[in-house]
């Protein structure tokens, strides 16, 4: 565990190393499976990222621009429902849409998790400079592996208010999705609450445009997928035999993202010999819309009960916040 100690105007930052991932590994599991399907973090790396945030900037693409415009117009409701305590943000990123509640809290602390320690000492910078009086820590970790938060005076006696705007946890599994919320719970400490971003069904015409927008930044990238393998793990996908899809599948309430292959081939990657038959999918990732109850059915299976709930006039997306359950 490494630790840079806050000075004045500079946030502190804790690495807890966390392990590396074995992506070849994950390649082979994930093309085992039927369908074929890879890791949704395998999208962002350097280029990856960029694309992305390209993405939230298309007129298609609302969820960033509806969540911010939810959080800056609610903040002053949402502290007071949240009350005293320090802000963990899990996943936090560039950390771009905490601002509102750092400004609306009375006497706020704020503590980011992040995978990258490159990504989380920058956004922890900006953050404080825009709010110097702010105290700050940045923790380096695979929050969905961690026991429990470090030992720290912004964590050992304040609340614990979770945060975890984005809809993020629609990238995972129904049955990941309920465990990882139970991690949060465990986190987060019998005290705590957790204000969370889900976006919600909408019509499949808005749904499948938000994920294909019309300049093809949302194509390029899931394509750098293939890009990322060929160049960190040797593999030899033909990125001109691909093509890029985004379905709604209503039964399972889920907006899919997938590669397509263009016609009968075969693809090496991680030292085998993988067959795609023409129309085949390799699914870059999924993204589940839940309804307000099918949320909070969800969260009451991992132990949460609902304290308030603040929506967007279209009712596009819901930031929820959530209690320990009785």
């Amino acid at each position: 565990m490494t630790s840079t100690l806050q000075r004045s105007g500079v946030p502190e930052l804790l690495d807890l190393h966390p392990a590396a991932t074995d992506m070849r590994q994950l390649v082979i599991e994930g093309l085992s499976q039927t369908p074929k399907q890879l890791p949704a973090w395998f999208l962002y790396d350097a280029e990856g990222s960029r694309l992305f945030d390209l993405i939230c900037q298309q007129p298609e693409y609302s969820l960033t621009k509806t969540e911010t415009a939810l959080l800056e117009d609610k903040a002053q409701a949402m502290a007071a429902a949240l009350g005293e305590g320090t802000l963990v943000e899990f996943g936090a990123g560039s950390a771009r849409k905490v601002g509102p509640l750092l400004q609306a809290l009375e006497q706020p602390a704020y503590v980011a998790l992040d995978i990258s320690a490159e990504h989380l000492a920058t956004a922890c910078r900006r953050l404080q400079g825009d709010h110097p009086g702010v105290p700050m820590l940045g923790i380096c970790c695979d929050y969905s592996q961690l026991e429990q938060l470090p030992s720290h005076p912004l964590l050992k006696t304040q609340r614990r208010l979770g945060f975890f705007p984005g809809s993020s946890l629609g990238n995972f599994t129904t049955a990941a999705a309920e465990a990882l919320l139970r991690q949060f719970r465990r986190l987060l400490g019998p005290r705590g609450t957790l204000l969370i971003g889900i976006d919600q069904p909408k019509a499949t015409e808005r749904l499948e445009a938000a994920y294909d927008d019309a300049a093809g930044i949302s194509a390029r990238f899931a394509l750098n997928l293939l890009q990322r393998l060929n160049r960190d793990l040797d593999c030899d996908f033909d990125m001109d035999q691909f093509r890029y899809q985004a379905r709604w599948v209503p039964e399972a309430s889920h907006i899919e993202m997938a590669l397509i292959s263009q016609r009968e081939q075969t693809v090496q990657a991680c030292g085998r010999s993988w067959h795609f038959a023409a129309g085949e999918a390799l699914v870059t990732e999924t993204s589940h819309k839940y309804s307000p109850k099918a949320f909070l059915d969800l969260a009451a299976r991992a132990g949460w009960s609902s304290a308030a709930r603040w929506s967007d006039p279209r009712g596009d997306l819901s930031l929820h916040l959530l209690k320990q359950a009785d």
